[in-house]
């Protein structure tokens, strides 16, 4: 079964199930620490994910139209 954002997510603290925040601290509820950038306990909750910004759109004019 294919996963929201794919298989291979990198697992990352800010969009864990088990992270917490607190003004601009992030803390794991578990108390887990990360070894060589995972953790045994990563849950992956894709509401606390934040999209990417999208470009911004190119500017056209009329000559761009013409045929």
């Amino acid at each position: 079964m294919k996963k929201l954002f794919g298989n291979n997510i990198v697992p990352a603290c800010t969009y864990c199930e088990h992270s917490k925040t607190e003004g601009e601290r992030q803390y794991c509820s578990l108390n887990k620490t990360l070894r060589n950038s995972k953790c045994k306990k990563f849950k992956y909750n894709p509401i606390m994910r934040t999209p990417h910004t999208m470009a911004p759109l190119r500017k056209y004019d009329q000559e761009s139209f013409k045929i």
